[in-house]
């Protein structure tokens, strides 16, 4: 036995550290045993080197404890997952045992940080792995089952209200629908003041068609004829206010407008694509044993209108309201079938592209005076070159013409005075 001061012999040494090698090791392992997660540890050979009793129960529950049972010290990685396999613990992995071993052996040669994966038991675990300083890696298996049970309730209900929200927007302007569920207009009853282009339409001697016509054939008709002239108005970046039978109110100008000009551009080039396929839709419903043909009337407007959600806080609607609304529709109902009349402020805007007729002064009710009105012959675009108008406009020189309107004495009149001014032109630059 030594005295007291003498160095410890070596195996003493080795004796205590083995013995702190020991504890150390089975405090990692107790630690390891009492974490809730799955942990388990391979070396560089894939061999298991510990895992605890939480990646055991994975198995358990999955494919029983036979397969668990495979889960031991020393065991080869490959050989309990391809058990685990073929015992179907995998459902969302397709292909055969051979080429799931393929794909596991490409995955040991590159480590993923997070992969999500479903059990048969229904189970979810979130795998997070981590390489050893020795080339092995160690894996934590961590249930979120839960958590994916929520994320599917939440997705149930997204899909609930996306369906829902979907079926509101047909009770409502593409716009105005945009606008309230991008939080760009608040469900509040409000109002503002604006320049818009309003217009309204309906058939001429709609109720006689009407009283010739089952409900049924009725409603068929003015569904296809609303639809027909609905996609026409959303084509050109209408709002569609309402349906009133056979009547439609459309402005243009908000909630998104493109400038007064173009606005009143924008709804009269509807108006006369609506004319078109009106032509259009007339054969198709003298087949359907429509013996008269449908026609429609318009009338468009431009002026300052009050425009907002008017109603209660419980019910409302968003409209607009103000006497170029009654002058839009004074018009529409003093055009006649197959006519579009449009007002002076509103030919201002689009004389430059828009062929035009005067139609005469009109006597609308509610108006202390009488109303310049104008007749829409066609886009210049689509006419012969020879009836376009002639426009020109310097600081001190402006140039007018409208050429598809012009009587013959007209036309040799401004062609003398156009004449004269050359002449003085070319004088006075000499």
């Amino acid at each position: 036995m030594p005295h007291s001061g003498e160095p410890p012999s070596l195996q003493s040494e080795v004796e205590r550290l083995t013995a702190e090698l020991d504890s150390a090791q089975q405090h990692f392992t107790d630690v390891v045993m009492s974490v809730q997660e799955g942990f388990v540890i391979f070396d560089s050979e894939r061999r298991l080197l510990l895992c605890n009793d939480a990646y055991r129960q994975f198995y358990v529950d999955a494919v029983g404890q036979d397969v668990a049972n495979l889960i031991v010290p020393g065991a080869q990685q490959l050989e309990f997952l391809t058990a685990a396999f073929e015992a179907g613990m995998f459902p969302d992995i397709e292909g055969t045992t051979e080429q799931y071993v393929e794909q596991r052996r490409l995955r040991q040669k590159e480590l993923r940080r997070a992969v999500e994966i479903r059990f048969s038991s229904g189970a979810w675990v979130q795998v997070n792995e981590r390489p050893t300083h020795d080339g092995g890696y160690v894996a934590i298996y961590t249930d979120i089952t839960e958590l994916k049970r929520r994320e599917a309730e939440l997705a149930g209900k997204t899909n609930t209200l996306e369906q829902l929200s979907n079926q509101l927007a047909k009770y409502l302007s593409p716009q105005i629908y945009q606008s309230i569920f991008s939080g760009r207009q608040e469900v509040k009853v409000a109002s503002s003041r604006k320049k818009l282009t309003v217009f309204f339409s309906d058939i001429a001697d709609f109720t006689e068609t009407a009283d010739k016509l089952e409900s049924e054939e009725l409603t068929q008709l003015l569904n296809h004829y609303l639809t027909e002239m609905s996609q026409i108005a959303l084509e050109y970046g209408a709002t569609i206010d309402k349906f009133v039978g056979d009547a439609i109110m459309i402005f243009f100008g908000d909630p998104e407008t493109r400038g007064v000009k173009q606005d009143a551009l924008a709804c009269v080039q509807m108006a006369v694509a609506m004319r078109d396929r009106m032509s259009e839709l007339q054969k198709v419903w003298r087949e359907t044993g429509i013996e008269k043909p449908l026609r429609c009337r318009m009338g468009i407007h431009t002026d300052y209108c009050t425009v907002g959600n008017f109603g209660s806080n419980d019910r409302m609607d968003y409209t607009i309201i103000g006497s170029g609304v009654n002058l839009a529709s004074r018009l529409e109902a003093a055009a006649e079938p197959g006519e579009i009349l449009i007002s002076y402020e509103t030919q201002a805007h689009v004389k430059d592209q828009v062929q035009c007729e005067e139609h005469g002064q009109m006597d609308v009710k509610g108006m202390a005076y009488s109303v310049a009105a104008y007749r829409v012959i066609d886009l210049y675009e689509r006419l012969d070159s020879a009836e376009r108008p002639i426009h020109a406009e310097l600081p001190h020189f402006q140039l007018d013409i409208q050429l598809g309107e012009m009587s013959d004495d007209e036309r040799r009149e401004a062609a003398a005075a156009l004449s004269s001014a050359l002449e003085r032109l070319s004088s006075d630059g000499k």
